[in-house]
């Protein structure tokens, strides 16, 4: 029988990583491709860069976690919910995790050089509602968010609770404002899409 804790772990730790590698080097590739950052932040102290501090905060504090327990026994300062540590439930966790990141590679293959993080001003991009865009206006949320839900279950915990509904929260604020700005760049164009396509599903 495999110890699921064991591999629940390293998982974690090995997941987290490679997103970390995958972002950097998808935005530095792109950034060096179209002489142009995909990654944008917002004005300092505005509502989008706030949102972005706080999920920036976030996702550190759960790479430095998930790396973490596979050295030193930190579990007990987590909050894990015993009830929910089980086998079967660290095990969705992990498949639930690795769907989430097969819909997040899909949609930045998708995406392709108009990929951005974060609301981006560019009036020359054609508005994407084709493929995935055309079942949800945030595909790309979704599967993150799914994604938070699949790491609550790997790592059934307050600690992962809090960065679940705070992620959660901060995706659906970055949704609104991206939204906004996107009425505002295409005007009747987005709003056409956006009453024949919902935000989520």
């Amino acid at each position: 029988m495999p110890d699921i804790d064991l591999i629940s772990r390293h998982f974690l730790a090995l997941y987290f990583l490679f997103i970390a590698v995958h972002y950097a080097s998808t935005a530095i590739g792109l950034s060096k491709r179209t002489a142009q950052s995909h990654i944008q932040y917002g004005e300092k102290g505005s509502a989008t860069w706030w949102i972005r501090q706080v999920f920036n905060l976030f996702r550190g504090a759960i790479l430095v976690v998930c790396v973490a327990r596979v050295f030193f026994p930190i579990d007990p300062w987590l909050g894990i919910f015993a009830s929910l540590y089980s086998p079967w439930v660290l095990s969705i966790g992990m498949v639930t995790m690795l769907v989430s990141l097969g819909l997040v590679s899909y949609n930045h293959a998708y995406m392709r050089q108009d990929w951005r993080s974060g609301i981006d001003s560019d009036r020359n991009r054609a508005l994407l509602t084709k493929g995935p865009f055309s079942r949800s206006r945030n595909p790309m949320f979704l599967a993150i968010m799914l994604g938070q839900i699949g790491l609550f279950l790997t790592l059934p915990s307050l600690f992962t609770l809090i960065c679940l509904a705070m992620g959660v929260a901060m995706i659906r604020l970055q949704a609104v404002k991206e939204e906004q700005a996107l009425s505002e760049l295409y005007g009747e164009e987005y709003l056409q899409y956006k009453a024949d396509v919902p935000r989520w599903l």
